[in-house]
């Protein structure tokens, strides 16, 4: 299954994603965040219709790079990738439909 429960520390760099092969999520966001605990049943219900596609969750907050590279701002936000190539891109997500929308663009 590709939905991560857990959002992490950065384990990832810039340069790592950016030379990513294949379609990958990346979400943005705390485990005390009340957006992000919200959000997750549609981020679930969205991912597990595309196993295939990767779902990484990076601890945001003061201090981290990652997220400022991407101009994260608000949690959760959602970055597409195709190859390392941002294809969209979500803030605050309403429902599994947006996700499963811009997970199409990745596929």
């Amino acid at each position: 299954m590709s939905y991560t429960n857990q959002y992490t520390p950065e384990t990832l760099s810039r340069d790592e994603l950016d030379q990513t092969a294949g379609p990958m999520v990346i979400e943005f966001g705390t485990n005390w965040c009340g957006f992000c605990q919200g959000a997750q049943a549609d981020i679930r219900a969205a991912m597990d219709k595309h196993p295939d596609v990767r779902h990484v969750k990076v601890e945001d907050g003061k201090g981290r790079r990652l997220g400022r590279t991407f101009g994260v701002k608000l949690w959760p936000t959602l970055i597409f990738l195709r190859n390392g190539e941002e294809m969209a891109r979500l803030v605050r997500p309403e429902s599994s439909n947006n996700i499963e929308g811009a997970l199409r663009k990745i596929q």
